[in-house]
């Protein structure tokens, strides 16, 4: 099924100009907006889309700093909260539907904190990941990877600068382990680290920092009470990050979670149809209680 497909560039209030991406018709509403991860990647969440595409219009948008929406300044999580309310306002969205991935859950939960009243559902697919749950992580990644695997990736992270090719193998190393499928992770890992690129490593950086200094854990009271009636959480079984986390924020934010079996942290490429399944019935909803 073929879908029309619009481009634009949106001007944010500090002048800083991000591009984006909608397919389907874009008069109905409500919108989808896919929120891709990183932070510091351009969106990748193009083979997501065409999933719902016949049912609402879907956004996608590179993140400031990132792709095509160039940026230099001092990444804060307020700033990129704030691009979204005004993304929605320029594509005259008054409530989305939003799909995180990743980082991108985290960013949805942090809208949702601030903007509830322009959530109409929210699907957070591989995150957010709070608690302690990174020992458990690392110690996957460290089992799905060879000792010299290990040793080259942290050659690689130590070097003050690095060649396309040493950054193109350093991508490699960090994200196969994120696959289930050990036939495949690599070849699927060396093409994102083809095609992600560049990787905004002070956009990284400085998120990163500062989710840790306000971790989503502190405000999960909050969040129960203002996500919508519609939130739903989507992991893969086979993704490192411990998939005890989400089942653990299942229960603290009282929201089902479904697991896809077969599936890493990008369970749309593992498992495509079973993700298709899952996103069109939670979007069809989300439409039909609009």
């Amino acid at each position: 099924m073929t879908f029309k497909e619009t481009r634009g560039l949106a001007s944010m209030t500090d002048e800083t100009q991000l591009s984006w991406t909608a397919l389907g018709d874009t008069r109905r509403r409500p919108a989808v907006v896919l929120l891709h991860g990183g932070p510091g990647l351009p969106d990748y969440l193009a083979d997501v889309a065409p999933m719902v595409a016949d049912l609402a219009p879907v956004y996608r948008y590179d993140q400031r700093g990132t792709g095509r929406s160039p940026w230099q300044g001092r990444h804060s999580l307020a700033r990129h909260v704030d691009d979204l309310a005004e993304l929605l306002d320029v594509w005259d969205v008054p409530r989305a539907v939003l799909i995180g991935h990743s980082y991108g859950t985290d960013l949805a939960s942090r809208f949702c904190l601030r903007h509830a009243d322009r959530v109409a559902a929210t699907l957070l697919m591989c995150g957010p990941f709070v608690g302690a749950w990174r020992a458990a992580e690392r110690a996957e990644r460290a089992r799905r990877m060879s000792t010299a695997q290990q040793e080259r990736l942290r050659e690689l992270e130590g070097l003050p600068h690095r060649t396309e090719e040493q950054e193109a193998e350093l991508l490699t190393l960090a994200w196969f382990p994120d696959h289930a499928d050990p036939g495949r992770r690599w070849s699927w890992a060396a093409q994102a680290a083809r095609r992600r690129r560049p990787v905004n490593w002070v956009m990284n950086a400085e998120l990163g920092a500062e989710g840790r200094a306000d971790p989503l854990d502190e405000h999960l009271a909050e969040l129960r009470a203002c996500l919508p009636a519609r939130t739903e959480l989507l992991g893969g079984a086979g993704d490192p990050r411990p998939v005890s986390a989400l089942e653990s924020l299942a229960h603290r934010l009282a929201l089902p979670l479904t697991r896809i079996e077969g599936a890493g942290h990008e369970p749309w490429r593992e498992r495509p149809e079973a993700v298709r399944a899952h996103v069109r019935r939670f979007v069809r909803g989300a439409m039909d209680a609009a």
